[in-house]
């Protein structure tokens, strides 16, 4: 059966209680020890006509209980109140992104990667019943999101996203291959993997028709995006190149690379140039068939802190009652 704390930090205050078990024998040693100083036997037991060690005993033993089912019912201990098979029809899209240093270039405004990330948030919009998954490439392709229907932690994932993550480079093969490493056990007529990128594959494994070829094979669909102006050769890169300085572009030959890429999946390639680009993009992967999808959901927890709170008030008032009338203890 599962379970969980809704406030498991309530549950930090146990640590203490090893702390009071040792303070308590320090208690009786020292306790022991005084009595031992007195030496009279009669005066003694006077002294402590009320006392009971075995009364002491259990008392901190209550108190001790007392202390641990408070923290499991501030903790909120909840058990599965009851859970509903639900089904869901929707798509698996990995978004491949590159994050090398020319996607700080300026040709598009405010910089390449700004606007890739526009796109991308713009998709996931679009896609709001939909699983989609991450991956960074630069001179290596990284996972940063597994395939998710959490579309508020992904757009979240998205701000995070900078230049500098990866050694620098683009490995379109590669990320192109992760992507595929995600969906190759899924529906591949609900699969597609859409590439953002502003360069030419010159890092990593496979290489990028390899890749395409695999993806192929496995039905999986390629949507490609080119991230740069057409004429590039007089923008510089912030802070990264020195003002004046040539910034990588994707040529001609480039673009062709993309786009043989694309449609060897039976995708398309598309410039964010472009106004009509996420349209075209949307477009194409509204044309997927959607896959269906059993999902189990707890809908709701039962809680049962009165199971854990009651107890504890219950020790607490019989330890007050006992103090008073029995379990007397030296001041």
């Amino acid at each position: 059966m599962n379970f969980r704390f809704e406030h498991s930090e309530y549950l930090l205050p146990l640590a203490l209680i090893p702390v009071m078990i040792f303070l308590f024998t320090v208690v009786i040693k020292w306790k022991n020890t005084t009595l031992k100083k007195i030496g009279n036997e009669k005066l003694v037991k006077l002294l402590i006509l009320n006392y009971s060690r075995r009364n002491f005993l259990i008392k901190f033993v209550v108190i001790c209980i007392a202390f641990a089912l408070t923290s499991f019912a501030a903790a909120n201990f909840q058990t599965p109140g009851g859970g509903e098979n639900i089904r869901r029809q929707g798509l698996d899209v990995m978004i491949a992104l590159d994050v090398s240093k020319s996607m700080m270039a300026t040709d598009i405004q405010p910089n390449r990667l700004e606007k890739a990330k526009l796109l991308v948030n713009r998709l996931i919009d679009k896609l709001e019943n939909d699983q989609i998954g991450l991956v960074l490439f630069a001179g290596r392709a990284f996972l940063q999101a597994p395939l998710t229907p959490d579309l508020q932690l992904l757009q979240a994932t998205m701000k995070r996203v900078d230049i500098g993550l990866l050694p620098d480079g683009t490995a379109i093969g590669t990320a192109v291959a992760l992507g595929l490493n995600q969906l190759k056990d899924l529906p591949v007529k609900a699969s597609t993997i859409v590439l953002i990128t502003d360069g030419a594959n010159n890092t990593g494994k496979p290489s990028p028709l390899l890749a395409a070829e695999a993806a192929r094979s496995l039905g999986v669909r390629i949507q490609a995006i080119g991230l740069s102006t057409r004429d590039t050769s007089s923008v510089a890169l912030n802070g990264v190149w020195r003002v004046g300085s040539t910034l990588p572009r994707l040529t001609g030959r480039d673009e062709a690379a993309l786009q043989r890429m694309a449609e060897r999946t039976g995708g398309r390639y598309y410039r964010a140039t472009d106004p009509e680009a996420l349209q075209g993009i949307m477009g194409e992967i509204d044309r997927l068939e959607r896959s269906e999808v059993h999902v189990a959901e707890i809908r709701d927890f039962r809680e049962l802190y009165p199971f854990f709170l009651l107890p504890a008030l219950i020790l607490l008032l019989l330890e007050l009652n006992l103090r008073a009338l029995w379990l007397r203890s030296l001041p």
